[in-house]
């Protein structure tokens, strides 16, 4: 039995690893659960699976939240320090990560001190501060499993393969909803059309950095630091079937790939059984019916937040915590009908260039680069 705290369990991946526990509950007690502000899929949770700790992000909620559930033995919290002290319990086996943004970063970095195995959904951490969660990892003797289908796909790939030489990993991607629009017509694209994923159902955020191709790009940087790869050896490949979640190229030049059906519920399952692999009812991959697997260069001028990623994982240091933090006020401002599709790499690109460069930056540096990047954002919306 594995005990887990959920940071973000009323969210896409966070709802689909409570199916997982659901389907397995002889392997898995849900311990700890938290959402940022929607109460009554929290409420419903806790009332389904009694976890010790329901905690809610936005502190205005918490009266709501204590009264809702006045009648269970359960502790209420609230507020992003009561979400960092959440997962240190000691009887917490596993911490899923799958909190949206920026926000995810403190309370993986607390989970980690404490020597948790962190099923990683959050990616922005890695964007943001890789090689401090790296060396926090290392130090603690604390297990990163990935929950990305694209690097739970390289990370299966690369079992059994010990140390030998990775020459390339090729990251697939679907293309998003744009893949075939011109650009005058995603420069006229609206939110509504961006959040129409042709393959996977993902919460508003996500699906808007899907479109513009920036959640390729961070998983270009959370690459770089799970795997030890240099951004120059991370190719990515359009795969609009979704079937080829990933693969590595060797030295050898022999590549190994992971192939399944798009459900985002196969890799939390590996990742949260890893190193076993157990009988699941989830969809098959029926190859008979697939058809033909087909593979495209990503378009960096139609979709430039890509190339931005790539810029900002070379730069290093800060710099790709600068990339998020704008990227997450230009993801809202877009959804939000303020600025136009196009412009949100512009923003983001401008505010990279006028951000302070620490080539070293501590976790304090982190926490000051992204409030002064969100300022330089949100002035040229």
């Amino acid at each position: 039995m594995k005990r887990l705290a959920i940071l973000g369990s009323t969210g896409s991946i966070g709802t689909q690893t409570l199916d997982v526990v659901r389907k397995y509950p002889e392997r898995f007690e849900v311990y700890a659960i938290c959402a940022h502000t929607s109460i009554d899929k929290l409420v419903a949770q806790a009332r389904e699976f009694h976890p010790e700790v329901v905690c809610i992000g936005d502190e205005q909620l918490y009266p709501q939240l204590k009264e809702a559930l006045a009648d269970m033995p359960v502790k209420v919290w609230a507020g992003a320090n009561a979400i960092a002290e959440m997962v240190t319990f000691p009887c917490i086996d596993i911490v899923v990560a799958a909190m949206v943004g920026y926000a995810g970063l403190r309370p993986t970095i607390e989970a980690i001190r404490e020597g948790k195995t962190i099923a990683l959904a959050n990616k922005e951490t890695l964007v943001v501060a890789g090689e401090l969660i790296c060396r926090l990892a290392i130090e603690h003797h604390a297990a990163i499993l990935p929950v990305d289908s694209e690097h739970s796909a390289i990370f299966q790939s690369l079992a059994g393969e010990q140390n030998n030489e990775i020459e390339k990993i090729l990251l697939t991607c679907s293309g998003g909803p744009f893949r075939t629009w011109s650009m005058e017509q995603i420069a006229r694209a609206t939110a509504a059309d961006a959040l129409k994923h042709p393959n996977w159902q993902m919460g508003d955020k996500i699906t808007i950095d899907s479109a513009s191709y920036m959640n390729k790009g961070f998983e270009v940087i959370e690459a770089k630091w799970l795997f030890g790869v240099d951004v120059d050896r991370i190719q990515v490949l359009v795969h609009p079937q979704s079937i080829v979640h990933s693969a590595v190229q060797f030295a050898d030049g022999a590549v190994k790939a992971q192939l399944g059906a798009p459900d985002m519920r196969l890799p939390i399952l590996y990742a949260l059984t890893y190193p076993e692999r157990i009988a699941a009812d989830l969809p098959r991959l029926d190859l008979f019916k697939t058809g033909h697997l087909t593979f495209e260069e990503p378009d960096m001028q139609r979709f430039p937040c890509l190339g931005l990623a790539y810029k900002a994982a070379s730069r290093g240091g800060n710099i790709p915590c600068a990339l998020n933090a704008a990227n997450e006020v230009v993801n809202l401002a877009f959804r939000q009908g303020k600025i136009p599709f196009l412009r949100m790499a512009e923003i983001i690109a401008q505010t990279m260039d006028e951000a302070p460069i620490i080539a070293k930056p501590t976790y304090e540096d982190y926490v000051a680069t992204d409030r002064e990047a969100r300022r330089i954002a949100s002035l040229k919306l």
